[in-house]
């Protein structure tokens, strides 16, 4: 079946945009560490193309036809929120995070930690990973904006610029 009638393509253009808005909020809400070195747009359109190929591959209620059309509203849907955001400082500021700092100068900021929902035991182990031992080595902690952390040692801050404010 290539083609189901024009019910079902208005039903996958209805439904795509929900879904897709439904899917970017849930990713705002649940915050930077469900990216894990993605960016948001990238993992939604990866988790939603996935998933359409499997729906479009596996389901016989849904035509070829109608997958094709998800896929290109995705896609599109991408597109526009990227150009909106590069013309629109507060439309950049909806749909795109911050980096946020953890730790500075050996002292963590709890309420950070609690806002990105980020344990010690996680900052301790990037602290590790970037090869420092102890937390009083460390100028700052940085949760970047793709979930991933940034560790600089006291010995490479050579300035507090390079600091997002908390």
């Amino acid at each position: 079946m290539i083609y189901d009638g024009t019910l079902g393509l208005v039903r996958v253009l209805v439904v795509g945009v929900l879904a897709y808005l439904t899917l970017v909020a849930v990713l705002r809400v649940s915050g930077k560490r469900t990216l894990a070195k993605m960016n948001a747009f990238d993992f939604v359109v990866t988790v939603a193309l996935g998933s359409t190929l499997a729906t479009v591959l596996l389901s016989k209620s849904v035509a070829l036809l109608e997958g094709a059309l998800a896929f290109a509203l995705l896609a599109a849907l991408q597109a526009l929120i990227a150009w909106l955001s590069q013309r629109s400082e507060r439309v950049e500021q909806v749909v795109k995070s911050s980096p946020r700092l953890l730790l500075r100068d050996g002292s963590v900021d709890s309420h950070a930690l609690a806002a990105e929902r980020v344990t010690i035991e996680e900052v301790k182990a990037a602290v590790r990973k970037s090869g420092i031992g102890d937390l009083a080595d460390v100028a700052a902690v940085v949760l970047e904006t793709d979930g991933s952390f940034s560790v600089i040692s006291r010995s490479a801050a050579g300035s507090r610029s390079a600091f997002p404010s908390s």
